[in-house]
């Protein structure tokens, strides 16, 4: 197989962006102290079933009061704040020599294709991981629906409900 320089050009710029965007994989880390309010993404995941969403949110660093969630219509925000070893009273005095984890305010927010209950919305921390269930709202759930025909017996079937709500 022969490889064109334009292929290697092409994987090289390739490698440096990924790199210069995700920090975890080696790139560049962005300096947040500099940032002013700028929020930085926290990693989600995110899966619905016939009756919830689940959003799992990767935040190391982070205790449950350091972190804020909220619910408008169908949008859900995650946020949150690590704050700096820099700045805590302990190391006021120190000299430091490496300083790279960071700090600084995080935010997510996932916007579902459905309607949810946010008063039956839960949230759960363990090990750095925080759990949202969010129930859809009841119109948006799946229904049965039985269908009559000329027929003695009634059949279910399942019907997905399309109906949008005013």
């Amino acid at each position: 197989m022969i490889r064109s320089p334009l292929f290697s050009d092409l994987a090289h710029l390739s490698t440096t962006l990924d790199q210069l965007t995700h920090p975890q994989w080696g790139g560049t880390q962005f300096d947040r102290r500099s940032a002013g309010s700028l929020a930085a993404p926290m990693p989600v995941d995110v899966y619905a079933t016939g009756d919830h969403a689940v959003l799992i949110a990767a935040v190391p660093g982070m205790q449950p009061g350091d972190l804020e969630l909220s619910v408008h219509q169908n949008t859900v925000t995650l946020r949150g704040t690590v704050r700096s070893a820099v700045d805590a009273e302990e190391t006021k005095a120190a000299t430091w020599y490496v300083s790279e984890l960071t700090s600084g305010t995080y935010q997510r927010s996932v916007t579902l294709p459905f309607p949810i209950d946010a008063e039956h919305a839960e949230a759960t921390f363990d090990n750095g991981l925080v759990r949202v269930t969010l129930p859809k709202a009841d119109w948006a759930k799946p229904k049965k629906i039985a269908i009559g025909g000329s027929s003695s017996g009634k059949e279910a079937i399942s019907a997905s409900a399309s109906t949008t709500q005013s």
